[in-house]
């Protein structure tokens, strides 16, 4: 969330910006309420300090009646205010959560998805001399995806993967896993992308819970919208399935002070996710393009605010280092106010060209969250001065597995049904050249 001090100081800003994100929030009553709540944690005080100075006048003496009397006073007083306190605060807090993250200067202002930018293009789209499957007609036809049988099981949108395309996948998880945690490939993405100054610490592999408790969601600012999560065992355990792997990465260091000299602290998480996909109904129906169960692999990183937003942009380039690597035609799309997400500072997402879709699909995203999770989750470090303040979070694809094949699969095939293992991937896959 916001600093408080911040919205106050910049009152219209912050409403003006919030619109531009699609949401209506009323700023006035927030800040009324902040002065309603600061006036009563005053007076709170104020009584329990006359509280406390008669506690210490009656320390080593028996109280008379009229002290006596006063104590009962402050007590019903202390406790009205309490009372009077705690919708306020309540009140407070709801609304304040709902104020979103400021867009960075350089966010396109726009009210949909249309109104992204596309800010790059690579690659070029390959050219068939037959007309383009579907990853579906492909992968179906040669018994490597099975969704039939999956929806006996677990109803739509489940899948079996089977034969060759498993192996792609661990495939595509060992070479990520040598590119993110290789010291010198990371020097060599930075240098390559034009960055400075930018670390070169490589990523440290983590398989993290699968499961989040719902205070931990609601503090990562991503439990919402619900209609999307799935809650599972008793509504007391208050336990939710994440929908990627920077849900649980993202609170690792909940209510913590790290020093400054640990960051940047670069994690590669993988984990099976699962979202409802609630209203798709209709939409990507065949193959595994919007499953309710799929597997990525997922950046998190932990920085000063002088260096998040140069995390940004590295992770950024690690995602387009990926693509080429595997010679997938893409384009970056600087996504615009109403596309970024509620606790985003700036977005990004790459689209990876479908020759039998003829369309681009979604395959990377990258999120800058400033140090908006980090309130609410109070991660921080102490600086070499002794100042205590707030990291900054990033966070960003490196593959989601399904995706990534669907990708391949349709830009390598061949008129007889097969496909071609990118060059990158053939050393994983004991040489293997086609599936």
């Amino acid at each position: 969330m916001l600093d408080i001090r911040f919205i106050r100081e910049n009152a219209q800003l912050v409403e003006e910006k919030a619109e531009q994100k699609g949401f209506k929030v009323d700023i006035k009553h927030l800040l009324q309420l902040d002065d309603d709540r600061r006036k009563l944690l005053t007076e709170i005080e104020t009584v329990r300090a006359e509280r406390n100075k008669l506690a210490e006048q009656l320390r080593d003496k028996k109280p008379a009646q009229k002290e006596v009397i006063q104590g009962q006073g402050l007590k019903k007083k202390l406790k009205k205010l309490e009372l009077e306190l705690e919708p306020v605060e309540k009140d407070y807090e709801t609304l304040l959560k709902a104020v979103p993250n400021m867009p960075a200067d350089d966010v396109p202002v726009g009210a949909t998805e249309a109104d992204n930018v596309i800010a790059k293009e690579w690659g070029q789209k390959p050219k068939f001399g037959f007309q383009p499957k579907t990853h579906w007609e492909i992968a179906e036809t040669r018994g490597l995806i099975d969704k039939d049988r999956a929806a006996k099981i677990a109803g739509s949108r489940f899948a079996y993967i089977q034969g060759d395309l498993v192996k792609l996948q661990f495939a595509l998880i060992q070479f990520v896993l040598d590119v993110l945690t290789n010291e010198d490939t990371i020097k060599k993405v930075t240098q390559e992308a034009g960055l400075k100054n930018v670390s070169s610490e490589p990523f440290t592999p983590v398989l993290p819970p699968a499961m989040i408790r719902t205070d931990v969601f609601d503090a990562m600012d991503r439990l919402e919208p619900q209609e999307e999560r799935y809650q599972v065992g008793p509504l007391e355990d208050n336990l939710w399935l994440q929908g990627s792997a920077e849900h649980t990465l993202g609170p690792i260091y909940m209510n913590e002070i790290l020093p400054a000299e640990m960051l940047p602290i670069r994690f590669l998480g993988y984990v099976t996710s699962f979202r409802r996909e609630a209203g798709s109904y209709g939409k990507d129906i065949e193959g595994i393009i919007r499953m309710h169960q799929f597997d990525k692999l997922e950046m998190e990183s932990f920085t000063t605010a002088e260096d998040g937003m140069k995390e940004h942009l590295f992770m950024v380039a690690i995602q387009e280092y990926l693509m080429q690597q595997l010679k997938i035609p893409y384009h970056v799309l600087h996504k615009c106010t109403a596309d970024i997400g509620k606790p985003n500072a700036r977005g990004i997402d790459i689209e990876a060209w479908l020759p039998g879709h003829n369309k681009y699909l979604e395959t990377h995203t990258a999120d800058y969250m400033t140090d908006y999770q980090a309130r609410r989750l109070q991660t921080r470090i102490k600086n070499d001065k002794g100042r205590v303040e707030l990291v900054h979070t990033n966070d960003a694809t490196a593959f989601a597995m399904g995706r990534t094949m669907v990708a391949i699969i349709e830009n390598y095939q061949r008129e007889n049904g097969s496909f071609e293992v990118p060059e990158a991937l053939r050393s994983y896959m004991h040489g293997q050249k086609t599936i």
